[in-house]
């Protein structure tokens, strides 16, 4: 049965520029595009040229091939006429309930140690209990519902004072803001980028390298935040980031754990105290 076209939005990019520009951000070529959906080389350069119109299948094997995030999938295969695959539901949906509570039952068990979950945009979704200690002396505007924890971070009024080694962790921040921005393109991603910029000081690469050369400025890979907390004294803590790995709704993929860990012993004792 051929699958049912509709049309593709006005608003939307047309087909062949949208894939010449997804596998463009992944450094692949026409032909390792090609090997990877199981295709040739002169169809892939056919369809980039607006030669040819791929079917709904190929158009599925190369959103595989390309390893895209669920959301851009699905402006794919608008793109080329097809409805979208994945849906994308509030999260007051009740189909999303279970995994929402898995989330809240691992935000519960990372106690005593922050943990959040947040959106693709930085938007806070939930919260430990802990992760008030990190908040505290912010300024009440930056914490409201669906605060931005981001902007939280790097705004003046927010952590910002609190970080003993801004530049640096501010750094870690918006290179990793600009890294997604890069593999998935939005406007709403690109403005906060900017803002967040504009929060950060000049860091020269001399200054990078300074930094750097003390044993304890990084911990192993990793850029521990060092945060002068109000409650709790001085905190070193690094994170870790996980997510749904075979989510197929838009809204859970794009969902993000981060907790928070000590990165020495004294933070330990710090966090545990009165736990």
């Amino acid at each position: 049965m051929n699958a049912t076209r509709t049309p593709a939005p006005a608003a939307a990019q047309p087909f062949p520029q949208a894939l010449r520009a997804s596998r463009s951000r992944r450094h692949l070529s026409q032909l390792e595009l090609a090997l990877r959906a199981g295709t040739t080389q002169r169809h892939i350069s056919f369809i980039e040229n607006g030669r040819s119109t791929p079917g709904r299948a190929l158009v599925a094997r190369i959103a595989d091939s390309l390893a895209l995030p669920l959301r851009e999938r699905n402006g794919l295969l608008l793109a080329a006429g097809y409805a979208p695959v994945h849906p994308q539901r509030d999260l007051a949906d009740p189909a999303l309930a279970p995994a929402l509570e898995a989330l809240d039952h691992i935000l519960t068990g990372h106690l005593p140690y922050p943990a959040i979950i947040v959106d693709r945009y930085g938007d806070l979704v939930g919260a430990n209990s802990a992760f008030g200690v990190m908040t505290e002396g912010a300024d009440p505007a930056l914490l409201g519902p669906r605060q931005n924890i981001l902007r939280l971070a790097l705004h003046p009024a927010g952590m910002a004072p609190r970080i003993r080694n801004f530049p640096q962790w501010a750094r870690h921040v918006i290179e990793a803001l600009r890294e997604e921005q890069r593999r998935n393109p939005d406007d709403r991603l690109a403005a906060l980028h900017d803002e967040l910029a504009g929060y950060v000081p000049p860091f020269p690469a001399a200054q990078g390298a300074a930094a750097g050369q003390g044993a304890d400025a990084l911990l192993g890979f990793t850029v521990p935040m060092e945060l002068d907390s109000v409650s709790r004294g001085p905190l070193r803590l690094m994170t870790t980031v996980a997510v749904f790995a075979t989510a197929a709704d838009v809204t859970i993929a794009e969902l993000k754990l981060e907790a928070f860990l000590p990165a020495d012993r004294a933070t330990a004792d710090a966090l545990r105290k009165d736990a």
